[in-house]
């Protein structure tokens, strides 16, 4: 049996809700994933690094301040100026419309307040199978 998924949860800018990202953390460590917690306030280059310090499969980020499409698109230019490869999902507050150019921009998946924990486990397993971790 291979080693246990590792997803990284980040809180990135200046926003200090950090309720969600805690029980999203905690739904994917009771589905029997192993997962790094950033904490609040983190920049880019902080949750990159650690991303890749820590063999991570799949990075999630929680933004409830607004700044969503600024953030992922920083993340997602900086992952690929270092050739890192793995999906980024992200959860808070973001309109459908931002939501589907998220998507478009290369987030794998966005899931709003209410989203079934159920439904978030369920997409991070597919997220980092299709990248051939065993979940």
């Amino acid at each position: 049996m291979g080693r246990k998924m590792r997803v990284l949860i980040a809180k990135p800018g200046l926003d200090g809700h950090d309720r969600g990202a805690k029980v999203v953390a905690r739904a994917l460590r009771d589905a029997g994933m192993e997962v790094i917690y950033t904490g609040l306030r983190q920049t880019v280059d902080q949750i990159v690094r650690t991303a890749v310090q820590e063999d991570v499969d799949i990075i999630g980020l929680s933004i409830l301040s607004g700044a969503h499409m600024r953030i992922c698109e920083k993340i997602l230019k900086k992952m690929k100026e270092i050739g890192l490869s793995i999906p980024v999902f992200v959860g808070g507050i973001v309109p459908q419309d931002d939501s589907r150019k998220l998507k478009e921009m290369g987030i794998y998946d966005v899931f709003g307040p209410g989203t079934p924990l159920s439904l978030v486990v369920k997409r991070i397993r597919e997220a980092v199978q299709k990248e051939g971790v065993e979940a």
